[in-house]
């Protein structure tokens, strides 16, 4: 399912978009030491994580859509099982899980955001940066 060169295995595993090999975080998604910290390279092929400064600002547009997903997903779901729409426990679910998946939904977000820029490359070694 997850071949090598799609995106969606850079993406869901987070890990280095050329090369789909090397970390692209510097710690964990839930190690709050590094709080999603991207690297500056990566430990394989050498990429460059950063084009610019701040150049991950834009990704928060992408968790702001990833966030909006989570929370029709959850309003859906609380609809089908209780079979009527209760704001309490639908707001209730909806930011208890935006709690816990925050970190998961920062790190994937950032994550995506270099996948829009980088691409995968078979032959990376040969085009070390």
């Amino acid at each position: 399912m997850l071949k090598k060169g799609s995106k969606l295995k850079s993406i869901l595993t987070i890990k280095c978009p050329r090369c789909h090999q090397g970390e692209f975080l510097e710690k964990g998604v839930y190690d709050f030491s590094a709080y999603t910290s991207v690297r500056k390279n990566c430990p394989k092929c050498e990429l460059k994580y950063r084009l610019e400064p701040s150049f991950y600002y834009g990704s928060m547009y992408v968790a702001y859509a990833l966030g909006v997903a989570v929370m029709i997903a959850i309003t859906l779901l609380s609809y089908l099982l209780l079979g009527e729409f209760l704001l309490i426990t639908t707001f209730t679910s909806i930011i208890i899980a935006v709690v816990i998946l925050a970190p998961y939904l920062n790190a994937l977000s950032k994550i995506i955001w270099a996948n829009f820029f980088f691409h995968y490359s078979s032959d990376w070694e040969k085009k070390k940066d």
